[in-house]
């Protein structure tokens, strides 16, 4: 053995980084699919660059990585860290590829998706190691599910999709779906699936798993960052962060939604007004819900009424594959469904996307609609209020919270769609007082027009007086109130007190030719 060869042995390995027990579970575990995280501080961004580490060590020139994220900002510091712990081993960077090259020639590339369609860049490419860092941060599975046809190796390598999460982000639904974190929400169960090659008709096995870690599997971070966590705000936030759990959502555009909004099914009677709200979607998911408006005080059980004036959704059609995934039918066939589906009640009107109305070289799809006997007029889209105009999300959230405790709004327990993303439904970052588009928000936006159909503000304490004031402002004359305010009037009520003075100025508006 040469002298340089046996100084090299001599000299004691450096040892740059060592995995925690949960890290150990992740970078060991054979699944096809491994998730990691759930909560705060778990180490899982550390846990990525560990098991590359291991990988390439293990493979050498045949280790070919990808580690992805949302945005290029969000790379920075993962690529830092990243130096820290490769350099040191005799790993060389390329900057301007963003790829670190190992002592065995195994090689990493970081990169970011910042749109759904930059998956499709990746054609033809080839990875033994797939990592997506804060896979929630995602919108969609979709880049997901279309990177795996690149894990492969023609060297007998085995491949792995490897993903960390946190509960939250537009991606939230499609995570726990994935992993099927509401069934088993403390995860560590081993999924299998299993696909036939149509050539030579074998079974194919893939195997899915998530492995939890909390800010307790990492000994590095004391009772002060536990403490400052205790400090982000509501109770449900600090248990999504501080125990991963994702039966709660941080950052909640509607905090107000709770049990107290969700009734179990009952028979809708007949004379209650019926109406319907449409979001449109092919390639993305559609939902139609059917309304009913509480003509009066309805008792369900002890202790629990529904108001006058309160929303009832008592059935809705959603029309997804996956989570965020439409299911790709035609005009159509959404209307025949929906009159499949609401067989001969009597439907007072349907408020649709306005975007449905839109004509573009052909019928639009509203048109379409009415050709199938769906006849829709456009909803009111105003989601944000702007010079004191009526606001979309306020209106839903008034409706949520009702007044002293009790909600102006209810949902059957079998609108599954509605109940499982409206209380995920986040904050835009760059329009707070907005939902974040990118999420799974079809349901909610259908809900909105719902509400927006039928607006609502609460009664005002005094409202069977009218008080007039002096100049000065003092109290002069107090007198009962013999009108209605606007929020107070039905539909029919409304027409009765306003359509003559309505056609009056019409008429005095019009110009004779």
């Amino acid at each position: 053995m040469a002298k340089a060869d046996k100084a090299a042995a001599a000299k004691p390995q450096q040892i740059v980084w060592e995995p925690q027990p949960r890290q150990a579970a992740f970078i060991t575990c054979p699944a096809d699919d491994v998730g990691f995280g759930g909560a705060r501080g778990g180490g899982k961004s550390d846990s990525i660059l560990g098991d590359w580490l291991s990988h390439e060590e293990q493979y050498g020139q045949d280790a070919i990585g990808l580690i992805l994220r949302r945005e290029r900002t969000q790379l920075i510091e993962l690529i830092e860290r990243a130096k820290i712990l490769f350099l040191p081993l005799g790993y060389k960077y390329k900057d301007v590829d963003k790829v670190f090259v190992g002592p065995k020639g195994g090689r990493v590339r970081f990169a970011y998706l910042e749109s759904d369609s930059d998956a499709d860049g990746y054609q033809g490419h080839s990875y033994t190691r797939l990592y997506f860092e804060e896979g929630a941060t995602f919108p969609s599975e979709g880049p997901v599910n279309k990177l795996q046809a690149t894990l492969r190796s023609g060297a007998g390598v085995p491949c792995q999709l490897k993903l960390t999460a946190n509960p939250g982000g537009p991606g939230h639904h499609w995570v726990k779906s994935r992993y099927k974190l509401d069934a088993y929400p403390g995860g560590m169960e081993l999924f299998k699936f299993q696909w036939v090659n149509p050539f030579t008709k074998e079974k194919i096995e893939k195997t899915r798993i998530f492995i939890p870690s909390k800010v307790s599997d990492n000994k590095y971070l004391d009772s002060s960052y536990v403490a400052s966590l205790f400090q982000v705000g509501s109770p449900e936030l600090v248990r999504a962060w501080l125990e991963g759990d994702w039966s709660v959502v941080q950052g909640s555009f509607f905090p107000e939604w709770s049990s107290a909004n969700i009734v179990e099914p009952f028979t809708v009677p007949d004379e209650w007004l019926r109406f319907r709200s449409i979001d449109w979607g092919s390639a993305s998911p559609f939902s139609v819900g059917w309304w009913g408006v509480c003509n009066d005080d309805l008792r369900l059980e002890p202790g629990r009424t529904i108001p006058r004036g309160a929303l009832v959704r008592y059935r809705e059609w959603y029309g997804a594959s996956a989570p965020n995934v439409g299911l790709r039918l035609t005009a159509g066939e959404v209307a025949d469904g929906i009159k499949d589906r609401t067989r001969d009640e009597k439907i007072a009107y349907s408020v649709m996307d306005p975007s449905a109305f839109s004509v573009s070289g052909g019928p639009s799809i509203a048109e379409t609609f009415f050709m199938h006997r769906i006849d829709c007029r456009p909803a009111d889209n105003r989601r944000v209020a702007k010079a004191g105009s009526m606001s979309g999300w306020d209106q839903l959230r008034a409706r949520i919270k009702g007044v002293g405790g009790v909600p102006m709004l209810y949902v059957f327990n079998t609108c599954k769609a509605l109940i499982r993303t409206l209380p995920a439904m986040q904050h835009d970052p760059s329009r707070m007082e907005d939902v974040d588009t990118d999420s799974e928000d079809h349901a909610v936006d259908e809900a909105r027009y719902a509400v927006m159909s039928r607006p609502w503000t609460p009664q005002r304490t005094q409202h069977d007086v009218v008080v007039s004031y002096s100049p000065a402002g003092e109290e002069r004359v107090k007198r009962p109130r013999n009108f209605k305010y606007l929020s107070e009037m039905t539909y029919n009520e409304f027409h009765a007190a306003t359509g003559s003075e309505i056609g009056k100025n019409r008429r005095r508006k019009r110009t004779w030719v």
